[in-house]
This record gives structure tokens, C-alpha cells and sequence, in this order.
């Protein structure tokens, strides 16, 4: 199972080492990572791979947000077939 992680802010040093960090720790495997600076608009997606977490998928998702919180940075996490679901025409 899989997971779309999206990350949307003021471009900062080390975001992606924190939200890797917190999907390292419960063990979600990140599988693919596109991230873009426009002037100091940070935009980040992550594929991560959630078959194996070490806690339940909320507890991720609030953590992520927690971090994002801190951060001053929108972070948001859904499964893929929702984030595809919400995608298709």
C-alpha cells in the first residue's frame, strides 16, 4: 500500500531531512520524492510505501502535520488510491 505525501511552503533549509526523518522513524519507505523552489515557494511530493509502518496511519498523518505545524508549512498525507480517485476526470 502506498501513500502521497504533499509538502507546500516558505522554502527553509532541511524539510526534506524532517519529513524523511519522520517517515524513517515509522518506517514508511520513501519511494519517490519530486520537489520544485519557485522564488521561495517550496512544493514537495513523496511516494511513500506504508505497507510496513510501525503505527497506524493516523498517527503518521499527525505527525506530519505536527511537523508541519512547526514548520509553518502545509503537510498532508493520503493514501494513493483517494489521492488518484481525487485525480482522474
Amino acid at each position: 500500500m502506498k501513500a502521497v505525501i504533499t509538502v507546500i511552503g516558505h522554502d527553509t533549509v532541511g524539510i526534506l531531512h524532517k519529513v524523511s526523518g519522520i517517515c524513517a522513524e515509522q518506517n514508511a519507505n520513501i519511494i519517490e520524492v519530486t520537489q520544485s523552489v519557485l522564488q521561495d515557494l517550496f512544493a514537495m511530493f513523496m511516494l511513500v510505501e506504508i505497507s510496513n509502518l510501525s503505527c497506524d496511519f493516523n498517527t503518521l498523518a499527525d505527525r506530519l502535520s505536527a511537523l508541519g505545524k512547526e514548520l509553518g508549512l502545509s503537510i498532508h498525507i493520503m493514501h494513493e488510491d483517494i489521492f488518484n480517485s481525487m485525480h482522474r476526470i
